[in-house]
């Protein structure tokens, strides 16, 4: 038994775009519906849809046999929700509302066992093949890959010390709450709101870091790709179910 290949990681570490989708829908049914549409990863998502650990991991569990990656996306920079994802199989995890580089090198922490952070050790859970993995401790961080998420003033103005941390692979852009911490809450779309989205991903790629963001907007996401987006998230399941069932219902009404 080995240890699986975290194909995203390499994929971001490469300079190979990754086409993504957010999945909020909690169900490892709807999760595997969409595994299986041609996507580089999923956003298996907890902070703003009612998902828990079981649940998250019946979706890694639905998505594993498809060529797809899956990203948990806590509901904060908390290291014990760090260890508990990690634990049932996740290899990406996305921490949220990272706002400098004291945050980033907490959620590295929690990436990471002792003496480099401070992960809990555990020997026969899911991510160790249930103890078949006899070097899982040793080996895992090759495959694990961390992605923080900037979505404020004050983590933009942070965003060359956090991508220095070493172990952040990644920096996701938040459009919606960054929107809001310009003071333009509901107006992503605001030119601002733009100019400074597009000038995040230069200087996040400048870094030499992968650059993320998500839009359902199609000219936006081909936008934000040229402008150098590695990983980009063009729609969210729950929003696609609710937006063609409209226009289903509408052509009929």
């Amino acid at each position: 038994m080995q240890l699986p290949i975290n194909r995203f990681k390499r994929a971001i570490q490469a300079g190979q775009h990754q086409l993504g989708l957010w999945v909020s829908l909690t169900s490892p049914y709807s999760a595997e519906v969409v595994a299986g549409s041609g996507f580089d990863w999923l956003v298996l998502d907890t902070e703003h849809s009612p998902n828990d650990i079981g649940s998250i991991l019946g979706q890694l569990q639905a998505t594993a046999p498809f060529p797809v990656s899956s990203v948990v996306r806590p509901s904060w920079n908390d290291p014990v929700q760090q260890k508990r994802y990690l634990d049932v199989g996740a290899q990406t995890l996305l921490i949220p509302y990272v706002q400098n580089a004291d945050e980033a090198a907490q959620a590295v922490a929690g990436m990471r066992y002792p003496p480099n952070g401070m992960r809990g050790v555990g020997g026969t859970m899911r991510a160790s093949g249930f103890g078949r993995l006899g070097n899982y401790a040793k080996s895992c961080e090759d495959e694990l890959c961390l992605l923080v998420q900037v979505e404020t003033l004050e983590g933009l103005e942070n965003l060359e010390e956090i991508a220095a941390v070493d172990g952040v692979d990644g920096i996701f852009i938040g459009p919606a709450d960054l929107s809001a911490s310009m003071g333009h809450l509901g107006d992503m779309k605001h030119p601002k709101v733009q100019k400074t989205i597009e000038d995040a991903i230069r200087r996040i790629r400048a870094c030499g870091k992968a650059p993320g963001i998500l839009t359902f907007d199609e000219a936006l996401a081909r936008r934000y790709m040229e402008v150098g987006s590695l990983f980009t998230a063009v729609g969210m399941d729950v929003a696609i179910l609710a937006r063609e069932t409209e226009k289903l219902a509408a052509r009929f009404r």
